[in-house]
């Protein structure tokens, strides 16, 4: 795809987008998931491509209904699996197709009214999978009947007894996740927990044995102060008998993996957090049939996470953020060493061992590349890119590195985009646009706040990793631990400084932009600082004791701010310091940064200010802009109101905004 792609927002939200990676048992299929908008131009909708593993031949398209299939994984002799609302003959409810690897067509072995996700498949064709059914349902049937009830009543109430009752973009209820058993061979659904409240809610993730007769699954359990905790469930598919395999109290147990001998799990660990301390991550094994959950990386300090195991068992992959990337790595399964595997500047996903040992399959991308499928040796440790369903990407400009010394000389690392115009005859205005998280880093590509579309105007966009970033030690998180307007404002500002000695960047065209905990600094920056001439913040927090009580899952932000914290580290204290003009950007459905703060931030701004300011909202979407039209418009008003005030062009409106 050319640069110019970047200048088209049509063009842009056309893009390809591709998340998720399934490899057959044989190792001989490899798909993946492809997004693109639908054809009302309302919603990204995904298709399934196959890449040849072996990388000799070009992707071939599997699915493609108007309402999207979602892969499910493949049955033992390697047919897919994959889930649809699309018409299937079967009723309205979502279904499970099966498209048999030989060709031929796709046709339904299941259906639920709650859908079907999750599906897992052992190698004797015993399948698992969640769905979602009313507290009174036990069976699918009962299930659909109970919706119609509350149809034709015209119910939409949720009754609650239990924290949370929302989560990110969606509401909690009336009906929650369980588990559904059956065979191949027979599939009729046989409900494994019956009405387990929050326990399977949302990401919980489960794995079935080798033998197909036990599932290993993440279990949520009350715990006080209206919060809860991430155990592991070992559930006996024959009864649906259960017994706890990790759940110690202030740590959070999840990603089960089973090993390839049934033998052992390997889980993600994270200890909770408290106002003195930083929460840590490591990965852990356990005995399958109980026993003590052992540190198997205790002390590495990075952060793994998408484990998997080498056929031999001998080992997992994981990828953990390290410098501004996220590499794939070797873990000894005995001794806990650790290996890195890639080398380059990649961050890698959804990584799958192939079942000869030969090759890690996974998605790569950085900030200047989409995600593509590639596969790594794990002899040569080669990446060797894929023929995968989207061709390649030339973003509008250069990307290079930039390094600076925070007050208390600490290193800080930012990658900095540069539009290839820039020299010291035509230097560039520059960006500083904040990532969110914050225990997060920028080392990905971004789709839905893309720093290349303001490349492709001409601004260079310069994205730091400050205090509380991820792959940069724990030492490095505890810099801005319970203090995120100290380290994290200052390293931003030191590197903000170090980035303008460049003769390429015009220090006197200078802007912020952030999302998320970037706009709680974009925010901050307005309370205490006049030096940039527009702040861009979306789905920001402003009135942290307003914010911590309303967000879907307060206790975790808790454990770090006590009322001391909320009161010296809200952003909302010094908007009465605020000279800078600010474009506000919240949705509606936002659950994890509730609408409450962009409102009660643009009452804050117009009533010390009016004129300067605008208010960008999303009535139907989410932390992120997600809809294609949306998403150009995100983009185009953000733009605009650079342009205006950055370069001091007259105010347009983009022409989607009437």
């Amino acid at each position: 795809m050319s640069a110019d792609t970047f200048t088209d927002f049509d063009a842009y939200v056309r893009l390809p987008r591709l998340a998720g990676l399934w490899l057959s048992p044989d190792g001989r299929r490899l798909v993946v998931g492809v997004g693109t908008p639908d054809s009302g131009n309302t919603r990204y909708r995904t298709s399934l491509w196959e890449v040849d593993p072996a990388g000799e031949r070009p992707a071939r398209r599997l699915t493609g209904s108007d309402r999207g299939e979602s892969a499910a994984g493949f049955t033992p002799d390697g047919d897919l699996l994959f889930t649809s609302s699309r018409p299937s003959g079967h009723g309205d409810d979502p279904a499970l197709w099966r498209q048999p690897a030989g060709g031929g067509d796709a046709y339904v072995i299941a259906t639920s009214p709650g859908g079907l996700h999750g599906v897992r498949v052992s190698p004797a064709g015993t399948l698992v999978a969640g769905t979602a059914m009313l507290p009174s349902a036990d069976s699918t049937d009962a299930d659909r009947q109970a919706r119609e009830q509350r149809s034709d009543a015209g119910v939409s109430a949720i009754l609650h007894e239990e924290y949370p009752v929302r989560y990110w973009d969606h509401d909690l209820g009336p009906d929650r996740p369980r588990l559904v058993t059956g065979t191949l061979d027979d599939l009729v659904l046989r409900d494994l927990t019956g009405h387990a409240g929050r326990a399977l809610d949302d990401d919980r993730d489960w794995e079935i044995t080798p033998d197909g007769r036990t599932v290993v699954t993440g279990w949520m359990v009350a715990a006080p102060g209206a919060s809860q905790r991430s155990a592991v469930a070992v559930i006996d598919v024959a009864d649906g008998g259960r017994r706890m395999l990790a759940g110690q109290d202030g740590h959070d147990y999840s990603t089960p993996r089973v090993s390839p001998d049934g033998s052992r799990v390997a889980l993600v660990v994270r200890r909770w957090s408290s106002a003195a301390e930083p929460s840590d991550i490591w990965l852990a094994l356990v005995p399958l049939a109980g026993g003590p959950v052992e540190a198997l990386t205790g002390d590495w300090d990075r952060w793994p996470h998408s484990p998997c195991w080498t056929p031999d068992g001998a080992a997992l992959i994981v990828a953990a953020d390290d410098h501004g990337r996220s590499p794939l790595w070797r873990v000894d399964a005995a001794t806990g060493e650790v290996t890195r595997l890639t080398h380059d500047d990649g961050a890698y996903t959804d990584p799958v061992v192939s079942p000869d040992g030969q090759w890690v399959y996974a998605l790569r991308n950085t900030i200047g590349t989409p995600p593509h499928p590639v596969r790594v040796s794990l002899g040569s440790l080669e990446v060797e890119c894929l023929p995968g369903p989207a061709a390649p990407v030339d973003v509008p400009g250069r990307l290079e590195e930039v390094t600076a010394r925070a007050a208390d000389g600490s290193p800080v690392h930012a990658w900095l985009a540069v539009p290839g115009e820039a020299g010291a005859d035509t230097p560039a205005p520059l960006l500083l646009w904040v990532h969110g998280g914050p225990m997060t880093s920028w080392n990905t590509w971004k789709w839905h706040s893309n720093p290349w579309l303001a490349v492709a105007r001409g601004y260079a966009v310069l994205m730091p990793d400050p205090a509380l970033s991820t792959g940069y030690g724990l030492d490095f998180i505890r810099r801005g631990w319970g203090s995120w307007g100290d380290a994290p404002y200052t390293d931003l500002m030191a590197v903000t400084d170090a980035a303008l000695q460049r003769p390429d960047l015009d220090p006197s065209r200078t802007a912020v932009v952030g999302a998320s905990f970037g706009g709680y600094l974009a925010n901050w920056i307005a309370g205490h600082s006049d030096r940039f001439d527009a702040i861009v913040t979306h789905a920001s927090l402003w009135a942290l004791d307003q914010m911590m009580t309303t967000t879907d899952h307060p206790y975790y932000w808790l454990r770090e701010m006590t009322p001391d914290r909320l009161r010296s580290q809200s952003p909302h204290h010094a908007a009465d310091a605020i000279t800078t003009p600010m474009l506000v950007i919240h949705g509606a459905r936002d659950y994890r940064v509730p609408i409450g703060e962009a409102l009660r931030l643009w009452y804050d701004l117009l009533s010390r200010a009016e004129g300067r300011h605008k208010f960008l909202y999303f009535p139907d979407e989410a932390h992120g802009v997600n809809k294609p039209g949306n998403a150009k418009v995100w983009h185009a008003t953000m733009l605009a109101f650079l342009d205006h005030h950055v370069r001091g062009e007259k105010w347009q409106c983009p022409d989607l905004l009437g």
